[in-house]
């Protein structure tokens, strides 16, 4: 795969819970031989962390995964990667394409195709225009729903917050800082991007830079003209804007 004039081995990580599944494409990149594999994870908490210590050219990344599942791997990982799904379902697969990741292995794949979507790898690994993990994991992921839980990595650590469990979320710059149980929880998303994946049932846009959830509001006081202040449930004050309140009203 490499030539004479890019000798570097392209560096790659195997991501995939089942056993035989990283057995296979072991033994189908040592063939290559152009391939230098940096590390093998069985599960989503193992492929985050060996994304951040090895950096990586490539990551092979199953999608179907017990405790963290591919796209939510990609959540969590904050630098560019080229990124070869690999799947045993097809829908997953062609949406993933279709937005741009690199490359998709259906199972079962030959070492030919193995080849293949690797030679897409490196082109993108020269060009330097791999997408975006996080862009890739919010345009391929299917659509099941508002979120159930949130996840935060804190250097190697994930932290997963169910959404139940938030008490609000507040906007700071490109991030946002999740509140529960008196624990704060910084993450890269920005607030818009975030509301639009939970609940709107449970989570009301009360500011332009906070999301409540309603089950933890016990009052609302009025501040100012046109401004009122959330109570919640602990004694938080949040406030809440003319438009937020009008959103509340609908809720309640």
């Amino acid at each position: 795969m490499s030539t004479q004039a890019d000798p570097t081995p392209l560096e790659v990580i195997i991501v995939d819970d089942e056993e035989p599944a990283r057995r296979l494409l072991r033994e189908y990149l040592n063939e290559l031989g152009s391939v230098r594999i940096v590390a093998e994870c069985a599960n989503g908490f193992e492929a985050v962390r060996a994304v951040q210590e090895h950096d990586p050219d490539v990551l092979l990344l199953d999608i179907q995964m017990p405790k963290l599942d591919g796209f939510e791997v990609l959540e969590l990982i904050e630098r560019e990667v080229a990124v070869v799904f690999v799947t045993a379902f097809d829908e997953h697969a062609l949406r993933a394409f279709e937005v741009h990741a690199v490359d998709y292995l259906l199972k079962p794949f030959s070492a030919e195709r193995l080849a293949q979507a690797l030679e897409h790898a490196q082109a993108r690994v020269a060009e330097g225009s791999p997408p975006a993990p996080q862009e890739l994991a919010d345009a391929a992921r299917p659509d099941c729903g508002p979120l159930e839980r949130l996840l935060v990595r804190d250097g190697a650590e994930v932290h997963v917050i169910p959404t139940r469990d938030v008490d609000y979320i507040e906007a700071d710059d490109d991030a946002v800082v999740i509140h529960t149980s008196g624990r704060r929880h910084r993450k890269l998303q920005r607030l818009a991007e975030l509301e639009g994946r939970l609940d709107p049932e449970r989570f009301v846009r009360v500011h332009r830079s906070y999301l409540l959830n309603v089950d933890r509001l016990r009052k609302l006081e009025l501040y100012a003209k046109d401004s009122r202040l959330a109570i919640l449930a602990d004694g938080t004050h949040i406030p809440v804007s003319r438009a937020g309140y009008a959103r509340l009203r609908e809720r309640m």
